[in-house]
Order: C-alpha cells, then sequence, then structure tokens
C-alpha cells in the first residue's frame, strides 16, 4: 500500500471551509466519494458530535474504509452508491436535510494504485477502468466496440484531447487486428500515433485519452450533473458544500451549479426582489481555489485539484 494513497488532498480547507455547519451536536455530513476515508476519518475526528454518511460505489473502497472508520462505530453509515443516488440515500436513512456534503472527485488513490485496475498509464494492466467492477462496461469494450466517430466525440468532448481522430484512426485500425485488453498497448499505439510536437506538450500522451474512457466507462459528468444540484437540494440552511475536481470539465460544471444557486433568477427592473426569487447559495470561494506548492511538494496527487465551496442561504419557495 502506497504511501500517497493516505494523504486527503486540500484536507485542511475541506475542514475549516465545512467547520461552521457541523459544530452542532446531531449535524450530518456526507462524504460523497468515500475512497480510503481520508476526508471522512479528519471530518469525525474533528466533530466529535457529527454523524457521517459516506458513499461510494467501489466496494473495494467500502472494505479498507471501512476498517479505518470502524473506531467511530455508528457516527459512520457507509453506503455501496453512485454519488448521484444521494436523495435515495437520505430518503432511505430517514435524513431530509444534511449540514455538510463533500465531493472530492476523480479516481481515488486506491484505484490508481492497484494495477489490475487498469486506470494508471504508467504500468500495464488490464482495460477495465470501472470504479464498481460489479457493474458497466470496461474500458477495453468500449474501445473495441464503440464507432469511430463516437470514440472520437469522447475523446475531444472528454479528454480534450486534439488528435483524437489520429488516435481513433489508429485503434479502429488495430482493433480489427486484434482486440484491445491491456494498458500497455493503447499507450505505445497512442504514442506512434502523435505527431512529434504534440508529445512534447503536457507530460504523458496517453493521459487525456485515459482521462476521455474513465469519464466515459463510469458515467461521471452525467453522474456529477445530477450529483452536484441534488446536493444543494439535501443542505439545510446554513449547510455547506466543498467540492475538489480535478479537470476543467468537472470544474466547469460545478461553478455552473453553484454560480446559478448563488444568483438572483429575479425578472430585470423589480424595485424590490421577491423572496422567491433570492439567490439560495452563497459562494465561499473566490473562483477556485488551488492547493499550496507545499501541499503539492508532499502530496503531487494534489496539483491539478481546484477547490470550490458555497452556503445554503435560504430554503427553497414551496
Amino acid at each position: 500500500m502506497s504511501e500517497t494513497r493516505h494523504v486527503p488532498v486540500m484536507l485542511q480547507r475541506c475542514l475549516d471551509m465545512l467547520a461552521p455547519a457541523l459544530g452542532e451536536p446531531g449535524a450530518v455530513v456526507v462524504d460523497c466519494t468515500l475512497g480510503l476515508g481520508g476526508h471522512s476519518e479528519a471530518l469525525l475526528t474533528r466533530f466529535p458530535e457529527a454523524r457521517l454518511i459516506g458513499l461510494d460505489r467501489d466496494k473495494e473502497a467500502l472494505r479498507l474504509s471501512g476498517e479505518r472508520l470502524a473506531r467511530f462505530g455508528d457516527r459512520a453509515t457507509l453506503v455501496h452508491a453512485v454519488y448521484d443516488e444521494l436523495p435515495a440515500v437520505l430518503e432511505r436513512l430517514g435524513l431530509p436535510r444534511v449540514q455538510g456534503v463533500l465531493f472530492d472527485l476523480g479516481v481515488s488513490s486506491m484505484q490508481l494504485d492497484e494495477a489490475d485496475r487498469g486506470f494508471a498509464y504508467a504500468q500495464d494492466a488490464p482495460l477495465d477502468m470501472r470504479m464498481d467492477q460489479t457493474t458497466g462496461i470496461s474500458a477495453a469494450e468500449v474501445l473495441n466496440t464503440y464507432p469511430p466517430g463516437e470514440l472520437v466525440r469522447i475523446l475531444r468532448q472528454y479528454g480534450e484531447e486534439r488528435q483524437a481522430k489520429r488516435i481513433v484512426a489508429a485503434v479502429v485500425r488495430e482493433r480489427e487486428k486484434e482486440p484491445f485488453t491491456t494498458s500497455a498497448r493503447l499507450v505505445e499505439l497512442i504514442r506512434d500515433a502523435l505527431p512529434q510536437a504534440a508529445k512534447r506538450t503536457g507530460g504523458n500522451p496517453a493521459k487525456r485519452t485515459f482521462q476521455a474512457l474513465r469519464i466515459e466507462v463510469n458515467g461521471e459528468l452525467s453522474v456529477l450533473e445530477r450529483a452536484v444540484p441534488a446536493a444543494v437540494e439535501a443542505l439545510a440552511v446554513g449547510g455547506r458544500i466543498a467540492v475538489l475536481s480535478y479537470h476543467s470539465l468537472e470544474d466547469r460544471l460545478v461553478k455552473q451549479v453553484l454560480t446559478a444557486g448563488a444568483t438572483s433568477t429575479a425578472p430585470p427592473g423589480l424595485p424590490v426582489v421577491p423572496e422567491q426569487y433570492q439567490p439560495r447559495l452563497k459562494l465561499l470561494t473566490r473562483g477556485a481555489e488551488l492547493p499550496t506548492e507545499e501541499e503539492i511538494a508532499e502530496n503531487r496527487r494534489a496539483a491539478p485539484a481546484r477547490f470550490r465551496a458555497a452556503e445554503r442561504i435560504r430554503e427553497d419557495e414551496r
């Protein structure tokens, strides 16, 4: 088990941002992306009166975090669920409102560190990339069966890959000879397909393609599109949401939802803005906050992180 997996990203910032909402006895905080439980452990330790609900779609992550959080007893409730299932989970637990919600998006350290999960382009592994290995299609199936046009769309949209057409043309040629099964073959193909200039920018040339496949396999953006508004909806007045994103697509989506919630919906020109048009959120971060240089030096996985937070300031009009 590598040490990097134990370092939760921007931990102090997350705790400080959620603190004003979690001090009261009986406060409930939801960790929508439990992973190995680093953020959750810190939340339960810092807020001894709070109760935690932890969600994860990865059964192995739930098992490991369950061991880590066992000492907190019934203060921690861990649930096998994707985070857009938050409303159903809260309803089942009889919790109409919560005081805090945390999202730490992207791939968990454990998934990157377990070679056989196929998330990391730096080591050869089966091309799987499913966060929940009990359901859905693998990255290999996406590569081997999707029509070329669909693969180009995925690489462009989810990986922001400018060379999508070149890469897909090479994939289609190669998959006809033999279906893709492992990550090393895909990495090699991408290196060969890219022009020299494209190889010199932005780290490993396979990074964008792997990101795109992972987002497609796990439906990450469509899940997030449903999950962030649902989390805002679940917040009690005075409750806070904190979100860590790791690429521009996630961050843009989070920004849109939080900014919309913090904006008046009144028609222009009203002398007094009625309650139902008032913002229901207050933004707590100016733009997206970045990790400090010290934190990046200590935990390289923090480097791409973008942090946003907001507070619920009024109920919806019923």
